[in-house]
């Protein structure tokens, strides 16, 4: 079978309404309910979820400063799929929903309630639920909702999402934000060579300059 001569426009996929679809998803989401963090109901499913901070930890004073009339800036952006959906890509449907982002939530609450330096009444959260063929979004829409906010745990303080790693594998150095937010005790048992408290510090503050410049 003869083959064809290179030409890359060939390769290239683009859809107006792929665009328009993700800026819809977005502003829907911009426009979710916001909850104290976990949330004060379990529920099922499984989506994208935005974290909120509003206290008095002098690093972050930023933004609490922007979230204090409504809340436009997230620290964090975080996302939960279904089970088997990185082997499978199994969809939630409404007859099997799993509860995964409630699940995620709660989990961060337990992270920032062990950590230095911060409340966990100081942080609120808001999330979509996708459902169905819907699931398959979730990756793109959280994508979309990190390159807009450029959410400070996501880009300049490394570790926030981060998991226990298991019996035999803490040679591993403590992440950013275990440095300036010790507790998590799978953190502590960590024994490789983290970064210099001051330069991660300096790290934080670079970034915040540029938030709040939507």
């Amino acid at each position: 079978m003869p083959t064809n001569p290179f030409d890359r426009s060939k390769h290239v996929y683009k859809n107006d309404a792929f665009s328009e679809l993700v800026k819809d998803a977005v502003r829907f989401f911009n426009g979710t309910p916001v909850h104290t963090l976990p949330p004060p109901e379990r529920f099922l499913g499984t989506g994208v979820y935005a974290i909120y901070y509003t206290g008095n930890n002098p690093l972050y004073q930023k933004y609490a400063q922007l979230n204090r009339l409504s809340y436009d800036y997230p620290i964090y952006v975080g996302k939960a799929v279904p089970k088997g959906w990185r082997q499978s890509r199994t969809s939630d449907t409404t007859e099997n929903q799993s509860n995964e982002l409630y699940n995620r939530l709660r989990e961060h609450s337990r992270s920032i309630a062990t950590g230095a330096d911060i409340n966990l009444e100081h942080f609120m959260c808001r999330f979509v639920i996708f459902e169905e063929e819907g699931s398959d979004m979730i990756s793109t829409i959280e994508a979309s909702l990190i390159k807009i906010n450029r959410p400070l745990w996501n880009s300049a303080l490394d570790g926030f999402g981060n998991h226990d790693p298991g019996s035999g594998r803490y040679e591993q150095a403590k992440s950013d934000w275990d440095v300036i937010h010790s507790g998590r005790s799978w953190a502590d048992r960590l024994n490789g060579t983290p970064k210099q408290k001051q330069a991660i510090i300096s790290n934080i503050n670079n970034h915040l300059q540029t938030v709040g410049n939507k």
